[in-house]
């Protein structure tokens, strides 16, 4: 008889899978402790937005914290508005990545083939230039609107939202993007500690599996490639066949191994394809993180479209240092980057997309108000607008949707917009309705917890 299947739908006991095991040898034993303890709570902090830091640096990621204990997130408006990203300290490193590519500093066009729900996106986007195109892709539709909520609470105005198959990108980006990162889907051996669902699914059959769809979304991303441009490839497990082998295969075409500049004290290790994160090494997960280059002379995007009209209503909202064009889909208009126009114009026809840019403007009947996106968006000229600003308990009621909190400021007039704040933070909009304000915190944020 074959081997049977292992099923651990009802008991997600610890355990390391027999090809882990094989490769830790005698540290084996400490990797297990490791998973049987807390994982470590971090955050990165949001460059576009102040406000005090707390916590232990993360050594690899210069806006990464440790914190001691694990804050009701929830309950903090400033997590709502966008001022840090809660996020795993090991999948950091992409800060290192990108250091390696020595592209920082350059106008780039990059897309992240597997985006949500927005960790890698945002922090790539926190470190490109003001200058550059981020596409932020994800073909699962379950998982967009999450994608979506974090990076409009970003705020980074050079971001595009898709929701289509990476395949789906070649016509029109083929051999065009500077930097492809592919944080390929995969078993999550890495999220064993944190996850007890990922060990439940766990098997040699999924890993199979996984390692199928990673090698197609790779080949796909390593089309859209322009030659000299660069391939960081990323997963939350430690199996070769997810990890090193995908890897190999774009080294056997023809790719160049970038080595990331790392302390050793950190416990990361190296090895000839990429880096491996254990949490019996350091304080994190499990990660697998490599950079390749593509063969040949990168050649920068030629000159993009100048600056173009935006509606008389709209314009007084928008930070003139930002030069945008605007695109309307339906009852929403978006800022594009001027730059960028014609590329997300010619994407928005070619592929699914979410969203074509920063969501500036929102119809309700025959009226244009001022989006949610935008009050958290680096692109809103704040002083355009009135503002209020609440304490914790008033941020809190806001956020739940509630309306009292708001009826202390008077109406002044029939079309105003309020924004509201929390600590210097924008956090959204109050809309007239006759002598009251309406909250326009949009309804699918809103908290329930008290």
């Amino acid at each position: 008889m074959g081997r049977r299947r292992q099923d651990r739908s009802e008991s997600p006991e610890l355990f390391i899978p027999p090809s882990v095991a094989a490769e830790l040898g005698s540290d084996a034993h400490l990797l297990l402790e490791a998973l049987a303890g807390p994982s470590p709570v971090s955050i990165r902090y949001n460059t576009l937005k102040t406000v005090p830091r707390e916590g232990e640096p993360i050594p690899w990621c210069t806006t990464g914290s440790y914190l001691r204990q694990r804050p009701v997130f929830t309950l903090d408006p400033a997590f709502h508005a966008g001022a840090y990203y809660v996020q795993e300290a090991s999948s950091m490193l992409v800060e290192q990545a990108f250091r390696a590519t020595g592209l920082a500093g350059e106008d780039i066009l990059a897309i992240d083939l597997c985006a949500a729900p927005g960790g890698k996106s945002t922090h790539l986007a926190s470190l490109m230039s003001t200058g550059s195109l981020l596409i932020a892709n994800e073909s699962a539709k379950a998982r967009q609107a999450p994608l979506v909520e974090n990076l409009r609470k970003q705020g980074c105005p050079n971001v595009v939202v898709t929701g289509d198959m990476p395949g789906s990108f070649r016509p029109i980006l083929g051999g065009r993007c500077d930097l492809v990162v592919v944080d390929a889907p995969c078993s999550g051996e890495g999220m064993f500690r944190k996850e007890p669902h990922a060990r439940r699914q766990w098997s040699e059959r999924l890993v199979a599996s996984c390692a199928r769809t990673q090698a197609g979304i790779v080949d796909d991303g390593w089309e859209l490639l322009s030659p000299g441009g660069y391939l960081l490839y990323s997963t939350c497990t430690w199996e070769r066949s997810e990890n090193e082998e995908q890897v190999r295969r774009l080294l056997d075409r023809g790719a160049e191994h970038i080595p990331l500049p790392l302390d050793p004290a950190w416990g990361i290790v190296a090895g000839d394809t990429g880096y491996r994160c254990y949490p019996h090494r350091l304080r994190g997960e499990g990660f697998f993180i490599a950079l390749v280059r593509k063969p040949g002379t990168r050649v920068r995007s030629g000159p993009g479209d100048g600056p173009g009209p935006v509606p008389p209503f709209a314009a007084p909202w928008i930070d003139a240092r930002f030069p945008v064009r605007t695109l309307g889909t339906g009852d929403e208009l978006f800022a594009v980057p001027a730059a960028w126009s014609t590329l997300v114009q010619r994407l928005a026809a070619t592929v699914h997309t979410v969203s074509p840019g920063v969501a500036i403007a929102e119809r309700r009947g025959d009226r244009w108000r001022p989006h949610a996106a935008l009050a958290l968006n680096k692109l809103c000229r704040q002083d355009a607008f009135r503002t209020v600003d609440l304490d914790l308990n008033g941020a809190l009621a806001y956020l739940r949707g509630e309306t009292a909190v708001l009826q202390a400021t008077p109406v002044t007039g029939p079309e105003d917009a309020l924004l509201v704040r929390y600590q210097g933070l924008a956090l959204g909009w109050a809309f007239a309705a006759g002598a009251r304000w309406n909250n326009g915190w949009p309804a699918s944020w809103r908290i329930r917890m008290r």
